[in-house]
């Protein structure tokens, strides 16, 4: 549903959220491996999201990234796909149709248009703070142990 590009980032926000709540910077390297992810690719995704102010770096040998608590409440997986995929992402065609539409609906239209609202309410609300703490009550998990 989401770019590649896009679940990377929601992935390496919830390790910099996770690592922010216990007051710790992540390196680059640390949040590549803990999303599968190549270094390369996550830096520049990560530069993206520093500058939507949706994490923060810091250089230097105590360097690395974070999000500010105060922060971590607000950030939302609507604010990081917006950021990563743009506005366009929640007014696309299921079918990836360009002139779909209510006067001009796809086959799946009428059926999507109600889970779409649904899952843009789902995308607004939910904070990574959320996500962190599901991972930390053992209630959700962001790595497999069978990778």
């Amino acid at each position: 549903m989401f770019s590649k590009a896009c679940e990377y980032s929601i992935r390496a926000c919830i390790v910099i959220a996770q690592n922010s709540l216990h007051d710790k910077r992540v390196s680059l390297k640390e949040i590549a491996d803990a999303i599968d992810s190549p270094e390369a690719f996550t830096a520049k995704l990560l530069q993206k999201l520093v500058r939507h102010k949706i994490i923060f770096s810091t250089q230097g040998p105590q360097g690395g990234f974070q999000i500010k608590n105060s922060k971590l409440k607000k950030i939302t997986l609507e604010k990081i796909i917006k950021a990563i995929d743009g506005e366009e992402k929640y007014d696309t065609c299921v079918l990836g149709l360009t002139n779909c539409s209510e006067e001009n609906p796809c086959p799946a239209h009428k059926k999507y248009k109600s889970i779409k609202k649904e899952l843009k309410n789902m995308l607004r609300t939910t904070s990574v703070l959320e996500m962190v703490e599901d991972i930390e009550k053992g209630k959700a998990f962001l790595k497999s142990k069978c990778e």
